[in-house]
C-alpha cells in the first residue's frame, strides 16, 4: 500500500540522522508491515538500511543480529560446531508465511518492533534469552532482555524516536537443545500458537509461549519438570486472547498440547 502522505525519506548514515524521527516520522526497515496499512499521520521516513549494518556477526560470546537483517539472511545462518539450537532459526523464520519477496525485505528488528503476538522473531529472541540493544532518542544506549521488550499486542518498550539497533544471542543458548511447535487455524494462516523449548547443558529448561498470548510468556525450571507440573503452569497463564486467528480457550488447549510435546521431545533427547 502506498503511503501517500509521506513527502520525504531520510537516508540514515550516522546516528544523528535519527533526530528526524518524531510523531510523524518513523524508521523504515523492510517495510513489509509499515506499508501494509494506511498511516495518514506519517509525513516522513528514516531509512535504516543506509547505515550498512552487517546482518549477522558471530562473536566469541554469541551472535549479533542487526535489526535490518532480513528473514532470508537469518534463515541462511551458517551452522557452527556446537550450535545445537541452530535449527530454531529456520523454524522460526518459517512461521512467517510470506513469499520469497516478503522474506527478502522483512527484517528481524521490524518483526520485533511491530510486536504482533504472532511475530516469530519474538519467539526466537525470547526462547534464546537474547538481549535487545535500543538506541534511545536522547543518545543513550539501553540493553533490554528480549522477554521484556514486547509488553502487549503491538506494544513494546520503544518510545518515539527510539530505534532497535541489534539483538544479541548468548553462546550458552546457541549450544542448547531446542524444540519447536507451531499451529494455525489454516495452513497459510497467521500463527495461533508458537512455542519453543530450550534445554541447557546445566539442565535448565525454558518454555516460551507466544502467538497465543498477548505478550511472550516464559516458564523456567532448574530441570525438566514433570508433565503435570508443566501443564499446571501453562494452564495458569492469564493472558490468552481471542482474535480472528483463534479463540483464547483453543489457544490455551494448544499451549497445553504443544508444551507437553516439547517437554517429551527434550526428555527423549536425554535418553
Amino acid at each position: 500500500m502506498d503511503l501517500s502522505t509521506v513527502t520525504h525519506v531520510t537516508s540514515a548514515r550516522q546516528r544523528s540522522d535519527l533526530a528526524a524521527l518524531g510523531p510523524t516520522v518513523v524508521p523504515l526497515a523492510g517495510g513489509s508491515e509499515l506499508f501494509a496499512d494506511p498511516r495518514a499521520h506519517l509525513r516522513g521516513l528514516v531509512d535504516l538500511h543506509t547505515f550498512g549494518w552487517r546482518a549477522l556477526t558471530i562473536t566469541d560470546d554469541g551472535l549479533e543480529i542487526a535489526a535490518t537483517c532480513t528473514f532470508t539472511e537469518l534463515s541462511q545462518l551458517p551452522m557452527r560446531e556446537g550450535w545445537a539450537a541452530h535449527p530454531l532459526f529456520y523454524q522460526c523464520c518459517t512461521a512467517l508465511f510470506g513469499s520469497f519477496k516478503v522474506w527478502n525485505v522483512a527484517t528481524v528488528g521490524g518483526n520485533l518492533a511491530t510486536a504482533l503476538p504472532a511475530g516469530p522473531m519474538i519467539t526466537l529472541a525470547v526462547a534464546l534469552d537474547a538481549e535487545v540493544l535500543v538506541w534511545r532518542a536522547g543518545g543513550r544506549d539501553e540493553v533490554v532482555p528480549a522477554r521484556s521488550f514486547v509488553t502487549g499486542n503491538m506494544t513494546n518498550v520503544l518510545a518515539p524516536g527510539d530505534v532497535l539497533r541489534s539483538i544479541h544471542v548468548p553462546l550458552a543458548a546457541l549450544q542448547s537443545q531446542t524444540a519447536y511447535r507451531k499451529i494455525a487455524l489454516s495452513p497459510l494462516g497467521r500463527s495461533g500458537a508458537v512455542l519453543a523449548g530450550r534445554l541447557d547443558a546445566d539442565g535448565l529448561f525454558v518454555l516460551t509461549v507466544t502467538a497465543a498470548t498477548l505478550h511472550p510468556v516464559q516458564l523456567r525450571y532448574p530441570e525438566l519438570p514433570a508433565a503435570e507440573v508443566l501443564a499446571g503452569d501453562i494452564a495458569a497463564i492469564d493472558c490468552w486472547f481471542t482474535d480472528a486467528h483463534g479463540a483464547a480457550d483453543w489457544r490455551r488447549a494448544m499451549g497445553l498440547l504443544l508444551g507437553e510435546e516439547i517437554r517429551a521431545e527434550l526428555v527423549g533427547g536425554l535418553a
